[in-house]
């Protein structure tokens, strides 16, 4: 007898679903606001940055549109649309762990560029980190989350040690992921303002790594990671909490 192994929804997946059963079933129609972020959270029992994975995969897609100031609202609830929003849920990589998988992995690999960096590794850092201030306003998204993803490239290349590359390559690599973007463009760069304050974080970065100080370069890099997460969770955490280990180091 041949049995298939079962594989547990993810959270955020869970959510989706019933958000896209209440619109389906006519309890949200089109043009109407979806409950808070909190509310959600509340209703399910889930931590507030899975509801808002769940949310970035349905505006991915075009399921749900999002206003600044009044909230999410439900825009195009057809079948296709549908599935698309839970096939990217499904085999996309959670946010959430890439952010937490980078956070541990990143601050250690800026120590250890700072540690072995060479003028030509500096020259190329410098390069990247000069085309992010200047793509650092909302128009730009595309191209400076592009640069940005150039500029962690570098710094691993800087560091010169493949074991370390083989394992930070596919997570920075989910950069090009739909769901990723759609997450980091909603929640972490929000406006020009959150954009011009990460393109900064990088160039102290870079100054750190330029100092050859290597615990500050790892301090530096976990002070982007504990931003990121700060806002994606937003200080609010019904159900579930997710204690990073990076930010007791």
């Amino acid at each position: 007898m041949k049995f298939e192994k079962v594989r547990l929804p993810k959270a955020s997946a869970v959510v989706a679903q019933q958000i896209l059963r209440a619109i389906k079933s006519g309890t949200l129609p089109v043009g109407s606001r979806l409950p808070s972020e909190s509310e959600l959270a509340r209703m399910m029992g889930v931590s507030r940055p899975t509801v808002r994975e769940a949310l970035a995969a349905l505006a991915a897609v075009g399921v749900i549109e999002s206003h600044p100031g009044t909230g999410n609202f439900v825009s195009n609830p057809a079948d296709s649309i549908v599935r698309d929003a839970l096939v990217l849920l499904e085999n996309e990589a959670s946010c959430l762990e890439i952010m937490e998988a980078r956070g541990l992995l990143e601050p250690p690999v800026a120590a250890t560029a700072a540690a072995k960096r060479t003028p030509e590794d500096l020259a190329r850092l410098q390069e990247i980190a000069g085309r992010l201030i200047q793509l650092a306003h909302q128009d730009s998204f595309d191209d400076y989350f592009d640069t940005d993803k150039s500029f962690h490239l570098a710094l691993v290349e800087t560091a010169k040690n493949d074991l370390l590359a083989s394992a930070l390559l596919p997570l920075i690599n989910t950069m090009d992921q739909h769901l990723y973007r759609e997450f980091t463009r909603k929640y972490y760069f929000r406006d020009e303002r959150g954009i011009s304050s990460v393109a900064k974080l990088h160039v102290d970065v870079l100054r750190a790594v330029e100092a050859g100080d290597p615990k500050l370069a790892a301090k530096t890099m976990r002070r982007h990671w504990e931003r990121m997460w700060k806002l994606v969770q937003d200080g609010e955490v019904t159900g579930e909490t997710i204690n990073l280990p990076f930010f007791a180091v």
